[in-house]
């Protein structure tokens, strides 16, 4: 790949996005990331450029994304991978100021952005929001966040429609083992969470890679992502690459 492509990615500091960031880097791209922690092994090379941020403070987004940005007018590539997963309950058990605050970091944020990287004028040839099965699963428990992948979904689409200059895609990255899955893993049986007792039986296979092999995975399938029509949601296991 080109050592002249740039990458903005979205929660840096551990799971996906420190994969994603630490991939890039490897393959000589120039990377620009944010999170609230600070990544110190990232910040240590030349072509890694750091901002702290909190995605659920929305307001407080496009000051230190500006100062991110500098004086680049192109991005090679946006990748939307901050999120939080709430809790496994049902959805009558979810109060509205957590719906909120999923709401605010797994949807929002990403608009705000989108919108400040658009509102430079800045060229983006391809946004990558990362997803979830959730999104479409409608499996019991996920509530917020099968609320808020689903609405990333579609906040991806029309995004795409209305910037036919930038490729969108809304990626399910597949099962990976992060922090999430320790609390995932840590609750307590129910037969009516199916889906949370498939992902306990699944972690230490195969079928659930750690982050650096997934970002690798999702970094080789970004030519394929193009491939789909633009605001498409894919799932990376259904790929033909």
């Amino acid at each position: 790949m080109n050592a002249s492509r740039t990458a903005l990615v979205t929660g840096v500091s551990s799971g996906l996005g420190h994969g994603l960031g630490t991939e890039l880097l490897e393959r000589g791209w120039e990377v620009l990331g944010t999170s609230r922690r600070r990544p110190e092994d990232l910040t240590s090379q030349d072509r890694f450029h750091f901002e702290a941020w909190d995605m659920s403070r929305l307001d407080e987004i496009a000051s230190p994304l500006k100062k991110l940005l500098g004086r680049r007018t192109r991005l090679d590539l946006v990748i939307l991978n901050a999120g939080v997963l709430g809790k496994i309950r049902d959805l009558v058990d979810t109060p509205f100021e957590d719906l909120r605050h999923t709401m605010d970091v797994n949807v929002w944020s990403n608009k705000v952005v989108l919108d400040t990287l658009f509102g430079l004028s800045m060229r983006v040839d391809q946004v990558v929001a990362i997803s979830s099965g959730a999104a479409v699963s409608g499996a019991r428990g996920w509530n917020g966040y099968a609320i808020s992948k689903a609405a990333l979904n579609m906040l991806t689409a029309l995004y795409a429609a209305e910037r036919p200059e930038t490729h969108f895609a809304a990626l399910a990255p597949g099962l990976i083992e992060t922090a999430m899955q320790d609390y995932l893993c840590a609750l307590p049986t129910r037969d009516e969470y199916a889906v949370v007792e498939r992902l306990k039986r699944s972690r230490g296979t195969k079928e659930m890679p750690g982050p650096r092999d997934a970002a690798r995975q999702l970094i080789e399938v970004l030519p394929a992502l193009r491939e789909q029509r633009s605001g498409s949601f894919v799932d990376v296991r259904h790929l033909d690459v």
